[in-house]
């Protein structure tokens, strides 16, 4: 028969994570995220698919947002996932930023709040945003329609009185013209990624790209951030790329990493992020610190 003492052994794997985790949420409770004097602007971007992109947009935003940040993420992917994460309504009839980019729409007219937080707004994507590309490509400074846009917007929500701290955007794992707009928009640039094997593959195209943008046009864009997603810690090779991606990048890669989460991949479904729908969760936990590091971080010198 076992006994209380052995049933509760603090020893155990198990109840050294949940004395870990407990102990972190203890000190997230008592953090501070310093506020940016001017909206800082990050693309959240990285051409493999599944790395978790849009999952790491909206809950960073929502974790900024939970500790006072008035944050604005923009959905530019055609399949809406930032949208429906965030809980707004984006429905083909909706307007949404495919308004904003081709029909010159101003951005106030088209951003919801998000039911998520009284702090947390959406540009939302429709599957009108599906055919932009083609769109885009006869127009006169076609990857600047985002920009001006946003600066816009931003300037007229400070003469509001209403400022905004961060914008986050969203964009397809593609390089077409709308993530060239999104970059062009973006004075920083986030990149997650995977702790699998193949994490590095296509990264260094990325940066050629992103070095392309800021050559010819955005010379105030920098990777400022990147962070690991999806770590299992049971294995062998999440470490391995973590310490990989660490030793490639020291100065942009987050102490935060993002564990491999059920809870993170069923927040969607409720049209929540992981940070509402299970707060005390390792992931929610996981993301709260990540958010927390980069407001610290601030933005990078010359932004």
């Amino acid at each position: 028969m076992t006994s209380d003492a052995t049933a509760f052994d603090a020893s155990t794997p198990l109840a050294r994570e949940l004395a870990d985790l407990s102990q972190r949420r203890r000190q997230l409770a008592t953090r501070e995220y310093p506020l940016p004097s001017s909206p800082r602007v990050l693309t959240v971007a990285n051409q493999k698919g599944g790395v978790g992109k849009t999952t790491t947009t909206v809950n960073l935003a929502a974790a900024l947002a939970r500790n006072g940040a008035r944050v604005l993420v923009i959905d530019l992917d055609p399949q809406g996932n930032a949208s429906t994460a965030l809980g707004v309504e984006h429905r083909g009839e909706q307007q949404s930023v495919y308004d904003v980019l081709i029909r010159d729409e101003p951005m106030v007219d088209v951003v919801q709040q998000s039911p998520e937080s009284e702090n947390l707004f959406c540009l939302p994507a429709t599957i009108h945003l599906a055919g932009a590309e083609i769109e885009l490509v006869p127009m006169v400074a076609r990857e600047q329609r985002l920009r001006g846009a946003l600066d816009r917007y931003l300037a007229a929500m400070d003469e509001a009185g209403t400022p905004f701290h961060y914008v986050l955007i969203d964009c397809p794992p593609s390089l077409g013209l709308l993530t060239i707009n999104a970059f062009v928009a973006a004075r920083e640039v986030l990149i997650p990624i995977q702790c699998e094997y193949y994490a590095l593959e296509g990264l260094s195209q990325l940066l050629n790209n992103i070095g392309l943008i800021e050559r010819h046009l955005n010379p105030t864009l920098a990777v400022s951030t990147i962070l690991l997603t999806m770590y299992d810690g049971r294995t062998r090779l999440a470490f391995q790329v973590a310490e990989d991606v660490r030793a490639h990048f020291p100065a942009e890669t987050l102490r935060a990493v993002i564990p491999r989460s059920v809870r993170i991949s069923e927040a969607p479904s409720y049209g929540q992020t992981v940070i509402s729908f299970d707060p005390s969760s390792p992931g929610s936990v996981s993301y709260l610190e990540a958010a927390a590091e980069i407001a610290d971080r601030g933005a990078p010198r010359g932004n």
